[in-house]
């Protein structure tokens, strides 16, 4: 099958390109504070390019786990599963044949909206359960792209599912790192990581440490910061824990560029936020958008989702997905021109 694009726009004339390899989001042109439209998103001119060995999961819909599984082992009912270790000792993103490898059906049945749908089979990548997903983008007037994410299993099994663009709303054109954006998260918690990378199972305080970022704070300003979690995670690589008690929809985070103004809001019903600062990009790759190489900080992730390693931590927020409930999860992201 080969990988096709599809596109959504609104009245506002931004612009978003989706692809049905691994439902990746491709490019977001935005208006910046000139009115000129920007495109912030990190990816690739030539689809073919997303199925490169070790590519960085751009723009692409992740599971069936997001993030790390420790030892890729878990268990449930009684019952061990082993999943695919790729990622250190590790199981990561669900494996190298995850969501974001797989080629999606393709619904678009207005200019705003596209509807992506996917089987899972039972034991695929090691996880339990025949599965269905649903993720629906759609794109708001207000300059909102919204995901909505559905799933059902016929067995007992764990979920957690979150979309890995990379942003930079400097422009992908500008050959700027993302360190003078200005972020606030709504967060007085991180969960711990250790060398691996993977949750401890504690969380940690942001107070007084470079994890604090309740008040507005330019990203680059202590992410070189002597501080051990800093260091595990060669940056942030951090899930940001939120005060959520009904899931509701809720801002969870504000990020604005001073060099185009643009701004972006993050709404999620999920219990947590991975800050990803691009700690790993390389920027050997010569085959990015318009001939762009992606080095070191030049994009940050903003992925909403439950906690790594859930699964065999029973003080956090359950990933158990069980016959008969379906799995639903919502975030937008917003954009708008800040002054």
């Amino acid at each position: 099958m080969e990988p096709k694009s599809f596109t959504l726009t609104n009245r506002e004339n931004m612009k978003i390109t989706i692809t049905n390899l691994g439902g990746r989001i491709v490019s977001i042109f935005v208006p910046d504070k000139d009115g000129a439209l920007v495109d912030v998103a990190l990816g690739y001119d030539d689809l073919k390019s997303y199925q490169k060995k070790n590519e960085p999961y751009f723009g692409a819909i992740i599971g069936r786990y997001g993030n790390r599984i420790a030892s890729g082992k878990f268990n449930l009912d009684e019952n061990v599963y082993q999943l695919e270790i790729n990622n250190g000792p590790n199981a990561l993103h669900g494996g190298s044949d995850g969501f974001h490898d797989k080629f999606w059906n393709v619904e678009q049945p207005n200019d705003k909206t596209l509807i992506l749908t996917c089987f899972f089979a039972d034991c695929e990548g090691g996880f339990p359960g025949n599965l269905k997903v649903k993720v629906v983008y759609s794109l708001t007037d207000n300059n909102g792209l919204q995901i909505d994410y559905l799933a059902t299993t016929d067995k007992k099994t764990i979920i957690n599912l979150t979309n890995h663009t990379y942003f930079n709303l400097n422009g992908v054109d500008s050959k700027t790192d993302i360190l003078n954006h200005i972020l606030t998260i709504e967060a007085d918690k991180i969960v711990e990581i250790d060398k691996t990378s993977i949750a401890t199972g504690a969380l940690l305080s942001v107070t007084n440490t470079p994890f604090d970022f309740r008040k507005p704070t330019k990203i680059g300003d202590r992410i070189e910061e002597n501080h051990e979690q800093l260091e595990l995670g060669n940056g942030y690589d951090h899930t940001f824990v939120f005060d959520k008690l009904d899931g509701a929809l809720e801002k969870a985070a504000t990020v604005y560029s001073p060099k185009t103004g643009i701004n972006m809001a993050v709404f999620t019903q999920e219990p947590g936020m991975q800050l990803y600062t691009g700690n790993f990009l390389t920027g050997k790759d010569k085959d990015g958008k318009n001939g762009n190489a992606y080095p070191f900080r030049s994009g940050f992730c903003l992925e909403t989702q439950h906690f790594p390693d859930s699964p065999n931590h029973s003080n956090f927020p359950s990933t158990v997905l069980n016959v008969g409930e379906t799995y639903e999860s919502t975030t937008i992201y917003e954009f708008g021109i800040q002054n």
